[in-house]
């Protein structure tokens, strides 16, 4: 019995710690979440404040500017007219549609518009007298003028900006105003996370982002406040309505509650700021509902974990009794269970006698693979080899046979006397000589990854270099090459000598193509496209058939007969493409003929990916 009533208070005490553990977590994440939400409108209220001052001062000056332009105080000149005024409105419905202002117009001393960008319109400024506003009379000082308000001509909200226009006495002799729309910028406040409105000095909301708190008091409406309201017609005729609150704090938040005329009502946390040179008050309200519901859901998880663990921990405790009643139990077992420690302890050192067995067989295995992977490594230097010396034939080759027909020319012009053009043959011999060996360092480095520093190249010269030292397999197979490359085409990025090697190669095989067939024209152009250089080469021969396309590039495959080639050429002018940066691929015209597309990185796009 006593036992019994230990384990009821001890439940019982648990059971008051859990409680008041409950109650702590829901006031720290009622805090947490109140804090956080007032963060949010924090930053909320400093991003609204900042569009809105940054939209009020992009107007700010332009009255001031406008005024002091001789067409605005030529109207108050002593011989101005109304055909003055009427070209001036028709000005300043320029000027207004430029300046993407809501009006624009000029007053006289006492109020009356004598100017005004919708003088077109029906609800036009023109002759009315605006003497009452107070941007008017703060401007007629010889101030800036600033007021918002609900247009009594129009019923459209703006904002009013005044500036004093000068006679040419320096003395006020009227007012320009330039009124800006707020439609755009509170359409703007959409958002489902938080509410913002602007008040007036009298708390009536003046820009909301819920139109039904428009116009609607957030003060209590003192005689002196609806005096000054309706002295300045700030609202013109639209009736002011009430939007009753009460205020609230917690944990150092402060909260309002809003209920309006039909007695809809929520509580809001608030945040603040007075724009002093706008004459309003923005305010950021975010819903508590969502915050609350946030604290009550961690409040709930936490209650959750604690009972999880209440659980967990009767459980150990259960299980820790029945743990020492099954020691006592096992006591009598403790030697068969030695005697069965002892079997498997003989079992294991069998299974590990097996196991060091195994090991020294894998091992002898790997070392017989690891000579087998040499002699396979030998066998692939071998065959690099073979392929390194039958590219290094292949590609020395064409400007080998180029090299030989200058210097039969040289050797001609010689004889006739000319050594002016035997010498230039003569450069053109050692510039294909520089080609051959600059081929042969490339050759060297085909195993790896090549090393040479690219650089920008123009494509006019390498495409004239490569049809020189393709020029004699060109004339022997009847063909003729039609250029287009634009002068104004940006630089590549690249190698000259391994760009032409490329050129050559493709414009050989389109030679090949084309021999003998009764269109032997193949045109090389290029363009610029999305900061890419692309070449493309075409042939009027036979086209590329579907079967072989995916293998063209492939290293030793050629479809020429035995001793023409040996598939070398494609292959290496691919990889030189793609160490570039570029891409090369080929594919049949639509009219017939295979067309080699040559993709390279444009100079001037690399420069503007740096920067």
């Amino acid at each position: 019995m006593f036992g019994n009533r230990r384990r009821m208070v001890i439940v019982s005490l648990i059971g008051l710690a859990a409680l008041a553990l409950v109650a702590a977590v829901d006031r720290l994440s009622a805090r947490f979440y109140l804090s956080e939400g007032e963060a949010r409108a924090e930053t909320a209220l400093q991003l609204t404040v900042n569009a809105l001052d940054g939209y009020l001062k992009r107007y700010e000056t332009l009255p001031g500017v406008l005024a002091e332009d001789p067409r605005v105080r030529g109207l108050f000149a002593v011989d101005a007219g109304a055909v003055d005024r009427l070209a001036m409105s028709r000005w300043m419905k320029w000027a207004n549609t430029a300046l993407e202002a809501s009006d624009i117009y000029v007053m006289d001393r006492d109020g009356n518009t004598i100017a005004a960008s919708n003088f077109d319109l029906t609800d036009s400024f023109m002759g009315k007298n605006f003497a009452y506003r107070p941007y008017f009379t703060e401007a007629l000082a010889g101030g800036t003028g600033r007021f918002f308000a609900i247009g009594t001509t129009s019923g459209i909200r703006g904002y009013f900006f005044g500036a004093p226009v000068r006679d040419a006495a320096g003395d006020v002799a009227g007012v320009i105003a330039v009124k800006i729309g707020v439609d755009a910028i509170e359409s703007s406040w959409n958002s489902a996370e938080h509410e913002i409105i602007v008040t007036d000095p009298a708390g009536i909301v003046f820009m909301s982002s819920d139109p039904g708190w428009l116009y609607k008091a957030t003060l209590p409406l003192t005689p002196e406040r609806q005096a000054e309201t309706e002295d300045s017609r700030r609202y013109a005729e639209m009736p002011i309505g009430v939007l009753y609150q009460s205020r609230d704090d917690a944990f150092g938040v402060p909260l309002i509650a809003l209920t309006t005329q039909d007695g809809a009502g929520r509580e809001y946390l608030e945040a603040s700021e007075t724009m002093a040179g706008a004459g309003w008050t923005v305010h950021v309200l975010l819903d508590t509902a969502y915050l609350r519901g946030q604290a009550r859901l961690a409040t709930a998880a936490f209650v959750l974990a604690l009972g999880v663990g209440l659980l967990i921990g009767l459980l150990v405790f259960q299980g820790r009794r029945r743990m020492a009643e099954r020691i006592a139990m096992q006591a009598g077992a403790q030697a068969e269970l030695e005697h069965r420690v002892e079997e498997r302890t003989a079992d294991l050192a069998r299974v590990n006698r097996l196991i060091e067995a195994e090991i020294a067989e894998r091992r002898e295995t790997e070392q017989e693979l690891r000579r087998t992977q040499a002699d396979l490594v030998q066998a692939g230097k071998l065959a690099a080899l073979g392929q390194m010396s039958a590219a290094l034939s292949h590609e020395i080759n064409q400007p080998l046979a180029a090299a030989r027909n200058f210097a039969d020319s040289a050797a001609i012009f010689i004889e006739r006397g000319d050594p002016v053009r035997a010498k230039e043959n003569v450069r053109e011999i050692v510039s294909l000589i520089d080609r051959m060996a600059a081929i042969g360092r490339h050759l060297r480095n085909v195993a790896r990854k090549p090393n040479q520093a690219l650089s920008e190249i123009a494509l006019g010269p390498v495409v004239t270099d490569a049809l020189r030292i393709a020029e004699a397999r060109l004339a022997a197979a009847g063909v003729a090459v039609e250029t287009d490359i634009p002068a104004d085409l940006p630089a590549v990025i690249g190698g000259a000598v391994r760009l032409q090697q490329v050129l050559v190669n493709i414009l050989s095989n389109a030679a090949d193509a084309v021999e003998g067939a009764a269109d032997r024209r193949i045109t090389l152009g290029a363009v610029e496209e999305d900061g890419k250089v692309v070449i493309r080469i075409r042939d009027h021969g036979p086209g590329v058939p579907a079967a072989i396309a995916d293998r063209i590039f492939d290293p030793f495959f050629t479809t020429k007969q035995v001793g023409s080639g040996l598939g070398l050429g494609l292959s290496i002018s691919y990889n030189i493409v793609k160490d570039f940066g570029g891409d090369l691929r080929v594919a049949n015209h639509p009219e017939g003929g295979a067309v080699f597309t040559v993709e390279l990185r444009a100079a001037r796009s690399d420069r503007m990916a740096a920067e």
